[in-house]
Parts: C-alpha cells; sequence; structure tokens
C-alpha cells in the first residue's frame, strides 16, 4: 500500500459534509425540490407562466384552479425533444460534453361538465395531467499536474518517490422524474375559478462519481469511486395543492395557489468501500430507504388580458419551507443542519404572453430561478495547487434564466403547437474532497487497496460549470 504524506486536517463549513455524497444536496433542491416537470409546448413556450390565465393542462400543476377555466373537453400529448450542454472549466481549461433525449413529455386530459343554467356554478371539470423531465447530467472535468501528492512505494526492493497527480473526474446522472396531477375545478359566474389537485411524483436516477489519479514518473493510473458510488434510486413523492382565480373585470385576473411539502419516500442501493483484515479496500452493496419533505409553495400571479388576440400572464413562486429528511442517524442530521443553514427559500418569477392573428398563436416567455444556496467557503486548490479557502459563490446549482417562444394554430376543433427552451446556468462545483477509494489496479498495482479517506482529505477541487438546456417540444391536441 502507498505511504501518503499527512494532509493538514481542516474542516471547513462546507467540507464537514462530505460524509453525504456531495451530490446528495444537489439532487435534494434539483431533482426533488425542483418544480419544472415539463408540460406541453404552450405552457413551455410561455415559460411556465400562466398560473391566472389557467386553461391550459400543463398551467393545473401551477395553479389547479386553472382547470375551472375550461368551458370543453380536452386532451393532449406532447413530444420532447431534451439536449443538455455542460461545459466544466478549471484554471482556464476545460471540457465540453452533451447529449440529447426525446420522450412523450406530457399527456392530460379534462372532462368539463356544464352545470344547470339556473347555477351560479357554470361549470365543473375533472381533469389530469402527466409530464415528465430527463435527469441526465453528466459533467466531465479536466486534470491539472499542479495538483498532485508525494507518495513512497516499493518497487524491485528500493523506495521509490513519486507524485500521485490529479488527472480529471467525471459525475455522471441519469433517470428520469414525473408527475401525474389530478384536479377538480369550478366556474362560479365566470368571476371566479377555484380548484383542487393532487400530485404524484415519482423519480428514477443511477449516479458514479470519480476521479482519477495518475503516477507521474510511471504514468499508470487508477480511479477513484466517490464513497457510496455508484448508486441507484427509486422514489415517489406527494404532494397537495388549492387555489383561486379570480376576474377583478374583464382585462384583469389575479390568482394564488399553495402547494403542500412533498412528502417523498426514498430507496437508494448503494456501494460502500473498506478495508478487509488484510488492509486491502472491499465493497458491498448496500439498501437503505430515506423519508425527505421538500417545500411547501406559494405562487401568487396576475395577468392582463388586454383583448381577445393578447394577453400577458406574470408567475411568482416562492418556497416558504425547506427540504428536512427524517433523522435516522448522523447522515440525516448533517443534511437537515446544512440546509437549516445554507438553503435559501427558492424564489422563480416567470413572464409569458400570447398574440392571437386569426388562428395563429404567437408566444414568448421570461424565466428567472434563483440559486437555492447561500454563498460559502470550503478548503480548495489552486491552479498551482495549493490550497485554501475558496468562496462558493452558486453551489452545486446555480441561477437558472430560461428564454422562451412557440407558435400554434388552432383548427377549431384540433390544434397544433410548438414551443423551444432556452435555460441557462452557471455553478461552482466541488469535487475531490472527502472518501474516494479503488478497487481495480487498472495497471497500477502499487495502488491497489489504496483509499482517501474524508477526515484526512478536506481539500476539495472546485470547477466552474455552465449548463444550457435546449428543449423543444409539439403538442397535439382535441377539443370535444
Amino acid at each position: 500500500m502507498i505511504k501518503r504524506i499527512s494532509l493538514v486536517a481542516f474542516l471547513s463549513l462546507g467540507a464537514m459534509y462530505y460524509a453525504q455524497d456531495a451530490s446528495v444536496i444537489k439532487n435534494t433542491a434539483e431533482v426533488y425540490s425542483g418544480s419544472n416537470f415539463g408540460g406541453t409546448a404552450k405552457f413551455n413556450s410561455m415559460a411556465g407562466s400562466m398560473g391566472a390565465l389557467g386553461g391550459d393542462l400543463s398551467a393545473i400543476t401551477v395553479n389547479p384552479a386553472g382547470t375551472g377555466v375550461f368551458i370543453t373537453g380536452d386532451v393532449s400529448a406532447t413530444l420532447a425533444v431534451q439536449g443538455n450542454k455542460n461545459n466544466s472549466n478549471l484554471f482556464g481549461k476545460s471540457f465540453e460534453s452533451s447529449y440529447n433525449n426525446t420522450n412523450l413529455g406530457q399527456v392530460g386530459g379534462v372532462v368539463s361538465f356544464e352545470t344547470n343554467s339556473n347555477s351560479p356554478w357554470q361549470f365543473v371539470n375533472l381533469a389530469f395531467n402527466y409530464s415528465t423531465k430527463n435527469l441526465e447530467d453528466y459533467v466531465q472535468t479536466p486534470g491539472n499536474s499542479s495538483i498532485k501528492e508525494a507518495v513512497q512505494y516499493e518497487s524491485g526492493g528500493t523506495t521509490v518517490n513519486d507524485f500521485l497527480v490529479y488527472n480529471g473526474h467525471a459525475y455522471d446522472r441519469t433517470g428520469t422524474a414525473s408527475n401525474l396531477n389530478v384536479s377538480l375545478g369550478g366556474n362560479y359566474e365566470n368571476k371566479i375559478y377555484v380548484g383542487a389537485g393532487l400530485n404524484f411524483k415519482t423519480a428514477e436516477l443511477e449516479q458514479s462519481d470519480f476521479f482519477q489519479y495518475q503516477l507521474q514518473n510511471l504514468g499508470e493510473y487508477a480511479n477513484y469511486h466517490k464513497q457510496y458510488t455508484p448508486y441507484r434510486e427509486s422514489s415517489n413523492g406527494f404532494s397537495a395543492s388549492v387555489g383561486i382565480i379570480g376576474k377583478i373585470n374583464n382585462n384583469i385576473r389575479l390568482g394564488v395557489a399553495v402547494e403542500s411539502p412533498t412528502f417523498w419516500n426514498l430507496t437508494r442501493t448503494y456501494t460502500e468501500y473498506g478495508f478487509n483484515s488484510s488492509d486491502n479496500v472491499v465493497y458491498g452493496i448496500y439498501d437503505e430507504t430515506r423519508k425527505l419533505t421538500t417545500p411547501m409553495k406559494l405562487t401568487l400571479s396576475g395577468a392582463v388580458v388586454a383583448s381577445k388576440n393578447f394577453a400577458v400572464n406574470v408567475d411568482y413562486t416562492l418556497g416558504v419551507t425547506k427540504p428536512k429528511y427524517k433523522v435516522e442517524g448522523s447522515p440525516e442530521k448533517q443534511l437537515n443542519d446544512y440546509f437549516s443553514s445554507d438553503y435559501k427559500n427558492t424564489s422563480d418569477l416567470r413572464i409569458g404572453a400570447e398574440y392571437r392573428v386569426a388562428g395563429f398563436r404567437l408566444r414568448g416567455g421570461y424565466g428567472l430561478e434563483a440559486s437555492p444556496f447561500k454563498n460559502s467557503s470550503i478548503l480548495a486548490y489552486n491552479s498551482t495547487g495549493v490550497s485554501g479557502s475558496y468562496g462558493l459563490n452558486s453551489p452545486y446549482v446555480g441561477k437558472r434564466q430560461t428564454l422562451a417562444g412557440g407558435l400554434g394554430y388552432d383548427f377549431k376543433s384540433f390544434y397544433v403547437d410548438a414551443g423551444v427552451q432556452n435555460i441557462t446556468a452557471t455553478y461552482d462545483n466541488p469535487f475531490f474532497g472527502g472518501e474516494y477509494a479503488v478497487t481495480a489496479n487498472n495497471g497500477f498495482s502499487v495502488i491497489n487497496g489504496d483509499i482517501i479517506k474524508g477526515e484526512d482529505n478536506p481539500t476539495s477541487i472546485v470547477s466552474e460549470v455552465k449548463n444550457t438546456k435546449t428543449n423543444f417540444f409539439v403538442t397535439v391536441g382535441w377539443k370535444f
């Protein structure tokens, strides 16, 4: 086994959470707390801003009162082509990776019941909407020869002095998430619309995380896997929502909706590394379950319907609670402490507009979602391989901006819509700190059995990642 030169044991605010895979923090915010599950082309081309307008099958996920706006039955299905590109930059060098995925992004329907003409309730409607999003995220970061560690090993009976050189890192997540919304809505005198909905959510993902070390003199290498990776996670969640939309007059509508916390049950199959009696690394595959509650959300909406041809909608969604794991031991307590101190109440502003010319529909939208994490600092290497305090400005998940547009045509009973979204975010991507282990020599037998322990390896490497998502949607619908 290689004898390591000891490292200074310095634990910063961020590094103390490396007992947990940092991606758990990222996934909690991005996969389980996020609200963007895709949807119809109309909804996406208006950046998801339809909370006070309603009348769209995906809009009911923002405010279930939108169910009451329908005056006919409606069914639709959406084909989604999702593109994802990551550029990870470390000290002036970068890797870019891109991939595309095509799936059924949305399918749904609403049944509209017109009531007795003497009742103030004009319509009572029942709707469902199923939508999905792709979770694929691959980030590859280049190596840096300045980040290295002096080592000694035996070769032919001789003690050799050499260096382990950091040679690159890769993070890979695949999977999908879905949301099935079932809602009931009503129309009161064509002035007030109310609704309530149930959300049944799922997430299936697989994830790996490893970096590569190379012996400077021999040129041989080995891949070090993050403790508890690779792993698979299968989860289901439930939330309820209520909402109301009111017509102030013929031109102005206001809406408000509340979605309860989402109660998640997570089942994970993970890899754990350790030592056997011969001081070699061994690993086992284990299962665990967790319970997670993600934030309650409040959405305020306003719309101006200038005429039958033009409307503008603004939505503002605020997370009013924070993620919280049910404490089963130290890992969940650490996570809760982190979210309590470093997680901000999320905020999401969306603006969408639609202009109609005869049967044509022209749409556009803009969205701005703030980073859910506060700025913090960790111990990290600089470009010369020296460790020191590093400020994280947008850790794990950055501020996201959405530009959207689209068009459609209404054939009376049938309609076809197309939409495009461009979503960009830049965030700080810490890795390398914490426990990593190697289980195969890869021609590098002197490292076989070696492990880096978290308490001895608090120093991270931080790259800057720019993520760009380009999504296309085509919806075909029928009104009856």
